[in-house]
């Protein structure tokens, strides 16, 4: 009850807000943690948040190149995406990890509908262009059309959105693989949320990554410029860094990046003077 009190407050500053939740890592994977996060979302739902999900899957995608004997090839530390890995991204995205997810809230009692950024064209891109070379099918959004999210936001369910895009322009028509950090970053940019929600594998941004115990627990935008030049935030935390500045860049209030092993860690995060992760704000 003492929990549920001191929730209050800010359940009714966030009733009618939208929070964009990028779901990944080992939450994805933990069958328990699993049905944490999809309490999470449901009890969000439930105190009047709209709530959309923005998911990768890369375990999956993993496993499903290794049965058909594909071997994943990097780019300087980025997979490159040909044709057929394209398929196969496509395929377990948008067909088996995005319906399952959606399975899952509604075997929960919530409602909810899947979507990739294929639909609708909620997700347009053109072929990524970088200094590390060519990346086959990687994409770059270019334009988010929000419509099809706020529709379902309307009817009272939880979009789903898998991080697969629609390509224009010499790009027309084909499908392209997005990292779903950016992707969820965007989509947060484009419907103004009040949150992104990072779930990771991680604390949060550390001072030290050997000592959990130096987790930065607020810093600002201009913190996370500053952390980079000092190479306090380097090699895998520096996309989640830029994810955090693309989102702000865009109106999102605040970004959070959080441990999705901790049980019911939205919900800390969210609901708490304290919070568990990083919070980052303009």
């Amino acid at each position: 009850m003492k929990e549920l009190i001191q929730a209050l407050p800010f359940i009714q500053q966030y009733r009618g807000k939208t929070m964009i939740i990028k779901y990944g890592g080992n939450a994805m994977i933990n069958s328990g943690l699993k049905t944490g996060v999809i309490q999470d979302l449901l009890f969000m739902s439930c105190v009047g948040i709209n709530v959309v999900l923005v998911h990768g899957g890369g375990p999956e995608i993993e496993a499903m190149l290794a049965a058909t004997g594909k071997v994943s090839h990097f780019v300087n530390g980025l997979r490159y995406t040909d044709e057929e890995t394209m398929e196969i991204v496509q395929m377990v995205l948008c067909g088996k990890v995005n319906k399952d997810i959606t399975a899952l809230i509604q075997m929960n009692q919530g409602r909810a509908v899947g979507l990739s950024g294929i639909d609708g064209g909620l997700l347009q891109a053109q072929r990524l262009i970088s200094d590390r070379g060519d990346l086959g099918f990687v994409g770059e959004i270019k334009t988010v059309n929000p419509g099809p999210l706020e529709l379902v936001l309307q009817s009272g369910a939880i979009p789903v959105v898998s991080s697969v895009a629609i390509g224009i322009g010499a790009d027309s028509g084909r499908a392209l693989n997005i990292n779903a950090d950016t992707a969820a970053a965007h989509i947060a940019g484009a419907l103004k949320a009040e949150k992104l929600l990072l779930m990771t594998d991680v604390p949060g941004l550390l001072r030290d990554v050997q000592d959990p115990d130096s987790l930065i627990k607020t810093l600002g935008r201009t913190d996370l410029e500053t952390l980079k030049k000092t190479g306090v935030i380097r090699k895998g935390m520096i996309p989640k860094a830029e994810c955090c500045a693309l989102a702000l860049d865009q109106g999102v209030k605040t970004v959070h990046i959080i441990d999705g092993r901790i049980p019911h860690a939205l919900l800390a995060e969210i609901f708490t003077k304290e919070g568990i992760g990083t919070k980052c704000f303009s």
